[in-house]
């Protein structure tokens, strides 16, 4: 048996979610649909809306079905908007939860798995006409734990951007369980969201609103891999571990480090949910500085030792010109808002805050170090000098 085989396996297995399981996975549905709905707010996914759906420029597709994962009564139904694709839905869906950066994060694995699953299974339920409470939230908690294996699988630094390539993956093969699709063409729906897989990191580096945008095509490419399957169309089978499978083409794997716990360990409950807007990477100093402000002692210096893909993700330098995507995963502004407000509103990513002499000066007071840490993947530790 391969890898790959168990990972089908476990994805069309019967499974009743153990109860505090169960608790998580709807706990981290109703925190995605929250940061979704603050997410459609946004300027940005006003200009996906107007794009994708010009016929309805306020619609938020989806965000109604939370009755279809936490309703206890019979299968629910859906939103009843039938003028909009699945796949459309989709990927409004996952834009506006990940725009903002507030969405939900395997931390080890480094993968926002329930931003691409939510948003596809979705517009999948929806699809069908609504789907069973139980059958739904079990598919959710399939979904993330296959995501989050990927990456927890990875033995070197993100080149792609992996909650794309790696939830497409969880994605397509939860939207599968949820079609009702035979075990057979899990292989085929493996395959093909493998080849729809896409996402770079260069999108990071430069603090683009391509990031959101990658989320978005991962979960509207994961609809199209179940609705092709189902029409008969094929994929590609050995696409994690072949010769020009994920492990050799986007990122090396050991996926025993996944397959040898399948099914015993759900990672959905290891998923961290974000207290504030923003780059996760941001989020040990931020919190550090919140306690440090509530004392009421004043900041005039501080020097942030991490590790080096914290620098890398957020270490970005400050500019009164930068974009609120870039904004979101800058360092010295985020510790800014956070010594001048005692919080991070999303409402603040303006240029009119960026040009702010106040938080200007504030930033500038930002050292941010590497400390060295050889594991490419390491959020952790971190040491912060006040």
């Amino acid at each position: 048996m391969s890898a790959t085989s168990d990972i089908l396996d476990f994805a069309t297995a019967p499974h009743v979610l153990p109860p505090q399981v169960r608790a998580d996975a709807l706990r981290l549905l109703a925190d995605t649909l929250a940061v979704g709905a603050s997410g459609a707010a946004s300027q940005e996914a006003k200009r996906v809306r107007s794009a994708l759906l010009p016929r309805l420029p306020e619609l938020v597709e989806g965000l109604s079905l939370l009755r279809a994962a936490v309703s206890k009564g019979s299968p629910s139904t859906g939103s009843g908007i039938r003028n909009v694709s699945a796949r459309d839905a989709a990927f409004h869906n996952g834009f506006a939860i990940h725009c903002l950066e507030w969405d939900a994060v395997h931390e080890p694995a480094v993968v926002h798995a329930l931003s691409t699953v939510v948003a596809s299974l979705l517009a999948q339920s929806d699809k069908m006409g609504g789907s069973d409470p139980e059958d739904f939230l079990t598919c959710l908690a399939i979904g993330v734990d296959i995501a989050s294996g990927i990456g927890l699988s990875a033995t070197g630094p993100m080149q792609f951007f992996r909650p794309a390539t790696a939830g497409v993956i969880g994605s397509a093969l939860a939207c599968a369980r949820l079609a009702g699709l035979e075990r057979a063409q899990f292989d085929d729906v493996l395959g093909l969201a493998y080849s729809f897989a896409g996402g770079t990191m260069q999108a990071h580096v430069e603090g683009s609103v391509a990031l959101p945008l990658q989320i978005a095509r991962a979960a509207q490419a994961a609809i199209q891999a179940v609705d092709l399957v189902g029409s008969g169309l094929s994929g590609p089978h050995d696409v994690l571990e072949g010769r020009f499978g994920y492990h050799n083409l986007i990122e090396p794997l050991d996926l025993t480090r996944y397959t040898a716990t399948l099914g015993t360990i759900w990672r959905i409950s290891e998923i961290s949910i974000k207290p504030y807007p923003s780059g996760r990477a941001s989020h040990a100093v931020l919190g550090a500085l919140a306690d440090v402000r509530a004392s009421g002692r004043t900041i005039t210096r501080i020097t942030a030792h991490v590790p080096p893909l914290i620098e890398r993700l957020v270490g970005r330098a400050y500019s009164p010109d930068m974009t609120p995507a870039w904004a979101r995963l800058c360092l010295p502004l985020l510790v800014a808002l956070m010594i001048r407000d005692g919080q991070i509103d999303p409402r603040k990513f303006t240029r009119e805050t960026f040009a702010d002499p106040v938080i200007q000066d504030l930033a500038a007071i930002v050292d941010i170090r590497s400390d060295g840490n050889p594991n490419g993947n390491a959020l952790s530790p971190q040491r912060l000098e006040i």
